[in-house]
């Protein structure tokens, strides 16, 4: 068995999964396909745009770094705006790695 390169994920603070896990686009004929926004780039997006938080403190409040905070949210805008431009799905999938309410 391989071992992981690089160091290991830290584990980050999830205060609340989200109630609804899909947003799909309308008027678009037969399925379309899907984009995946994980727990972590959830609460980044809740804490950033929804709560307003600076990064700093919403990097607290996750348990990560700024930088790391600042990583995630860049990721999950990017994940929003291929779903929104492409119409595509975004599904919200936990992660086995970030647990919520840890």
């Amino acid at each position: 068995m391989m071992k992981p390169k690089g160091r290991p994920k830290k584990q980050r603070v999830i205060d609340k999964e989200p109630d609804i896990r899909q947003f799909s686009p309308r008027g678009k004929p037969g399925r379309p396909d899907e984009v995946e926004l994980g727990l972590d780039h959830f609460e980044a997006i809740r804490l950033a745009d929804y709560e307003g938080l600076e990064q700093e403190a919403a990097a607290g409040h996750m348990g990560i770094s700024r930088q790391t905070f600042g990583r995630i949210l860049k990721a999950a805008r990017h994940v929003i705006a291929e779903g929104l431009a492409k119409g595509k799905i975004i599904r919200i999938n936990s992660s086995p790695d970030n647990p919520p309410g840890k």
